[in-house]
């Protein structure tokens, strides 16, 4: 399917009513937004202690240990000392695995669950992670085979061993343990028939690029929007996972780079190496392309380049650029959390001695920060001896403090929309109710108006020179059947009015539109407000049928109290008329002194001897018992003729209606077809 494109129809609109209930399905209410939250969090730092010969000092205490926190001293509260065996294992059993598995592979965006605390003292534990999805199949049979090689002659006693992959999710093959058979049995698995090969998605200039007989790259940015890049979203996952054992972990990360592409990439590695750091994880990065000799103009196995470039060095000065840059995130994951980078070599066993000598012997320190800010910014660590100078330190450099919303950067507030969005639990602290309709356009598409609010309640205000101002930020998406993202939402309302108050009694109300083919769809929305940075959201499914066979083919009925004048005009959709916009009531929730406008299309009626002849009208019933009726309309004409339909819009007004809940149901009748239609819709009248 083609990629569907999509139009903002308005921003901020004040609803007229009230809000006070809904017979639309709501998120979850709340009781207060006020969360009060106790947490001590305890930075551990892994400490190396040599002496002149290169020899691991042993025998410390915590006494022993100056900690430094940008300067600060600091109070080491846990202390640990982990000495594991190197030699390899002989004939002697495997030592038993953890009691519950540790790694494991929840869906992406879902919640993570705090694993349980467990006891691995003098255990060390590595997670053999291949990225199938970067690696062609020759350098994924060379990770396999160098970590086969690691498991069948230099697996220690004191090893546990898991193995994680992933090309499309995270899948853990094994979790941790030393039992050689099984991981010779799920290192076997893994072969070059699971990479995805080159990374797909890379669009731009095509000078310099390889002229294979393809008109244009296509570009898969729509399908790609809230997955900057998943890999990073899985290392985050997996040191999620971790967190739960105090011991150092090391991540062996088997790929074939990683580009830097964007700001939201960028935030993501930041916010991986907070995860990892936080969770004493150290990753060692393999780049299995190994010793690389860029060609000029290109080797066998690519395409010639277009343009001059192969003459003027262009492409080889671009070859190189890219490869440093796959190059330069991998440095980055690794140094920034005490692991290290392993590029340009054909000898892969150097990262297991690496992972074995880092974790032989080492000191375990704990501490609480003195500083309670939480600013997000970088807290530079430094471990000293008291009175041993001539002995050297290897620790890590320090860590991202936590950031709370107030410190939060522009960058690291749309990567916090992103994550609600594709969590399967998402906040619910700012209530979020949205509903959506279909028109015809053409033979096979349709436009789908869609609309929410937000109840001006819960939205704060801050006083602005003579205007009370408040943002909202909204990011949304529609699914296909696929899960494919077939359009999206992302806006900014910015709300600047005379007086707060009067807003308080009222709606937020935002109104977009795509344009879609039948089917089903799955719509969610994520707002939030920018004062104090609650959240809401508001997932449902959308439908968008087929009407070809349907005797009397109707669209959606679109109930609205509010005629909007002017605004962004949209050929396209239907609720903009003549200068007018209506505005959807999106809860259903009326007063008495309101006008109800009710707007619908039938489409291709059928023409008879004397034309085309289409009545309608509008029935409420209370308690089953009809109430009130509208006068039958009759439609001569095709008032739509590019859509083959007749437009219907009936005011009603709310005052002939009694206060309770109604069953508004609309009557169709095609009179040349002898067919006839009786869609319904919920409606509550307040006073």
């Amino acid at each position: 399917m083609g990629r569907v494109k999509h139009h903002r129809l308005a921003v901020a609109a004040l609803a007229a009513a009230g809000f006070v209930g809904s017979p639309v399905a709501p998120v979850a209410q709340t009781q207060s937004r006020s969360t009060v939250r106790l947490n001590t969090e305890v930075v551990l730092v892994n400490v190396l202690v040599r002496d002149k010969a290169g020899h691991v000092v042993q025998g410390l205490t915590g006494n022993d240990f100056i900690v430094l926190e940008d300067s600060k001293p600091q109070t080491v509260t846990n202390f640990d000392f982990e000495k594991l065996d190197t030699a390899p294992e002989a004939a002697a059993p495997p030592p038993a695995a953890p009691a519950a598995p540790v790694l494991a592979t929840p869906k992406p965006g879902a919640t993570p669950i705090e694993p349980p605390k467990q006891d691995l003292h003098d255990r060390r534990l590595i997670v053999l992670f291949f990225d199938l999805s970067s690696m062609q199949p020759e350098e994924i049979a060379r990770a396999a085979a160098s970590a086969r090689d690691y498991v069948e002659h230099r697996l220690t006693p004191a090893d546990l061993v898991a193995v994680a992959t992933f090309s499309t999710s995270l899948q853990v093959p094994q979790d941790f343990t030393a039992d050689r058979g099984q991981l010779q049995q799920a290192l076997g698995g893994i072969d070059g028939t699971g990479g995805q090969g080159f990374e797909e998605g890379l669009t731009g200039d095509p000078e310099g690029t390889a002229d294979n007989g393809d008109a244009f790259t296509p570009d898969d940015t729509e399908f790609n929007i809230f997955n900057t890049d998943r890999r990073l979203e899985a290392l985050r996952t997996v040191s999620d996972a971790l967190a739960g054992i105090e011991q150092k972990k090391s991540v062996i990360y088997f790929s074939s780079g990683m580009s830097q592409s964007g700001l939201d990439n960028r935030v993501q590695i930041r916010a991986v190496i907070d995860r990892a750091v936080r969770a004493n994880v150290s990753i060692y990065a393999a780049d299995m392309r190994g010793l690389q000799a860029i060609v000029p103009g290109g080797d066998a196995s690519s395409a010639s380049v277009r343009g001059v470039s192969a003459f003027n060095g262009r492409s080889t000065s671009n070859a190189f650029d890219r490869s440093a840059a796959t190059q330069d995130t991998l440095a980055s994951l690794a140094e920034d959390t005490g692991g290290r980078a392993f590029f340009d070599t054909n000898q892969f066993a150097g990262v297991f001695d690496r992972v074995v000598a880092d974790t032989s012997a080492y000191y375990i320190l704990g501490y609480s920060s003195t500083n309670p800010a939480r600013d997000g910014k970088y807290r530079h660590i430094k471990v000293q001896l008291k009175d041993k100078a001539d002995y050297t330190l290897e620790f890590r450099s320090g860590y991202y403090a936590p950031r709370d919303f107030a410190h939060s950067s522009r960058d690291d507030r749309e990567q916090q929309l992103v994550d609600q969005l594709q969590s399967d639990l998402s906040a619910t602290d700012l209530n979020v109710y949205a509903s959506a309709g279909y028109f015809r356009l053409g033979e096979n598409r349709f436009y789908v108006p869609v609309s929410f609010v937000v109840p001006g309640s819960e939205v704060p205000f801050a006083r602005a020179s003579d205007k009370d101002k408040a943002t909202l930020d909204v990011l949304g998406v529609v699914l296909d059947e696929r899960r494919r993202p077939v359009g999206r939402i992302r806006e900014t309302m910015r709300l600047a009015v005379e007086g707060a108050q009067e807003v308080r009694r009222k709606n937020v109300q935002y109104q977009t539109g795509f344009e879609l083919p039948p089917g089903r769809y799955k719509l969610k929305v994520v707002v939030r407000e920018n004062q104090d940075g609650a959240m809401g959201s508001f997932e449902t499914d959308l439908g968008v049928p087929d009407l070809r066979s349907d005797r009397v083919k109707v669209s959606s009925v679109v109930l609205g109290t509010q005629l909007q004048s002017g605004g962004r005009r949209d050929d396209r959709n239907p609720l903009a008329r003549g200068g007018e916009a209506l505005v959807p009531n999106v809860a259903h929730v009326v007063s008495r002194a309101q006008h109800l406008y009710f707007y619908y299309e039938v489409y291709d009626p059928v023409k008879g001897p004397s034309g085309v002849r289409v009545l309608t009208n509008l029935s409420f019933f209370r308690n089953g018992v009809r109430v009130y009726e509208t006068p039958l309309i009759e439609a001569r004409d095709l008032t739509a003729p590019d859509r083959h339909g007749a437009v219907f819009q009936l005011d009603v007004p709310a005052s002939a209606l009694q206060p309770g809940y109604y069953t508004c149901q609309v009557n169709v009748i095609d009179d040349a077809a002898g067919a006839f239609a009786f869609p319904r819709l919920a409606l509550y009248v307040v006073r």
